[in-house]
């Protein structure tokens, strides 16, 4: 038998265990991404359920600087709000289905940027769109509001 070949070559049984404690951590890493993912969608959704804050005036001069910068890069619309289904009464079914009064099911946030449009922008001729923009295995995702002007 070669010298030290204890020392340097492990057994087959060793290569295992090595190699299922490697896919183990591997595992337990996936399950911590997973987690913080959770943690930072719960996140977003409590902010974007409170009020903003945001005065309209402060709100027209953002909607302003974003409607400017499309149309100096030639645009007609541009996705303005993309949120999770979980902040409408009815995760989004109203409005996959384009029912009419699909409005009273927003909450939070979403809810205060179609008032704004509707009070602010309606009658200056903008366009508010608001459709399911992702089917995550299936079944209605997030939600997206496109302001158009052309």
């Amino acid at each position: 038998m070669v010298a030290n070949a204890d020392s340097l070559l492990p057994n087959a049984a060793d290569c295992r265990k090595v190699i299922a404690q490697v896919e183990a951590d591997r595992a337990m890493q996936v399950v911590r991404a997973r987690e913080h993912e959770e943690a930072e969608k719960h996140a977003l959704l409590d902010r974007f359920k409170r009020p903003s804050g945001i005065d309209d005036e402060e709100r027209l001069k953002r909607a302003a600087a974003i409607i400017n910068r499309a149309v100096a890069n030639g645009q007609t619309e541009t996705q303005v709000f993309r949120f999770p289904n979980e902040l409408c009464t009815d995760r989004g079914r109203a409005i996959n289905n384009q029912e009419p009064g699909w409005e009273a099911t927003l909450t939070g946030l979403p809810k205060e940027l179609y008032e704004f449009w509707d009070k602010h922008m309606r009658s200056r001729g903008y366009r508010l769109r608001v459709e399911v923009v992702d089917f995550p295995g299936g079944v209605p995702g997030d939600i997206g509001m496109t302001l158009s002007w052309g």
